[in-house]
């Protein structure tokens, strides 16, 4: 059989995701081969997908990860974290000064919070958010409760939704586990319902993602592409991914 060569993260990724749906493991010596890659590209791929919750790292590869809640925030919060500085950079100037906004869970949106100007009031349920806030005299701060969620190190539930009912935001800047054609994408259900409430309640929708989950996968589909204002990436992203990003949302930054 000859071996088709997979060079684009992205489509490598979700070929690597389709294999281990279909057998539930997959390895990392026999995915090379087929792949047309090293096996050290392989590995840094699976790395990337266990980051993102969307499988278990194991001996000699990777299995299914269980469907529930994603990596830990630590373990995200270190994977990509060159490109996620970047993008948490850039996203500082789609703030307007003065603003309401809403910050989600995500760890890139985490690294934005103490890059705030001041003058801003803080709608959040995450709590590295929260304590970000809590240490600066310069922002107002609207913290929601809910049910505390260890892996996304936030509040969530019927709670936290409700806390989103009575408020109006300028602003939600959101991330995501994966973005491709069909949409915008978490690992967590409970997760995905409050970006989705906070997009509903926002003025302008600001999504950080960077560039490996461009074209990723992940289980709960949170939002069109097309009701995203800006979106910003990192250069790492590849001509087909903005590519993509460009044909679906009104604005793309590259940071």
């Amino acid at each position: 059989m000859a071996v088709v060569r997979y060079t684009q993260a992205p489509e490598r990724r979700g070929e690597l995701l389709r294999r281990i749906g279909e057998s539930g493991y997959v390895s990392s010596t026999e995915a090379a081969a087929a792949l047309g890659v090293s096996e050290m590209t392989i590995r840094r791929d699976l790395r990337q997908l266990a980051a993102q919750g969307l499988v278990n790292r194991v001996a000699g590869g990777a299995s299914g990860a269980p469907p529930a809640t994603g990596a830990p925030f630590e373990q995200r919060s270190d994977a990509a974290a060159g490109e996620k500085a970047a993008v948490a950079r850039a996203a500082v100037a789609l703030v307007p000064p003065g603003s309401v906004v809403a910050l989600d869970a995500g760890t890139t949106v985490a690294a934005l919070a103490g890059l705030l100007p001041g003058g801003l009031t803080v709608v959040t349920h995450s709590v590295p958010v929260i304590t970000t806030c809590v240490g600066r005299d310069d922002v107002e701060l609207i913290a929601l409760g809910g049910a505390y969620h260890a892996s996304t190190r936030s509040f969530t539930g019927p709670i936290t939704r409700a806390g989103l009912d009575d408020l109006a935001v300028d602003v939600a800047v959101l991330s995501a586990t994966a973005a491709g054609p069909d949409g915008v994408y978490s690992a967590n259900a409970s997760d995905a319902e409050t970006k989705r409430a906070m997009a509903r309640i926002a003025g302008r929708v600001v999504l950080l993602l960077d560039h490996g989950k461009i074209g990723a996968r992940a289980p709960m589909r949170f939002l069109d592409l097309g009701a995203v204002d800006v979106v910003v990436t990192d250069a790492g992203a590849g001509e087909e991914q903005v590519a993509l990003l460009r044909s679906r949302c009104r604005e793309v930054v590259v940071a």
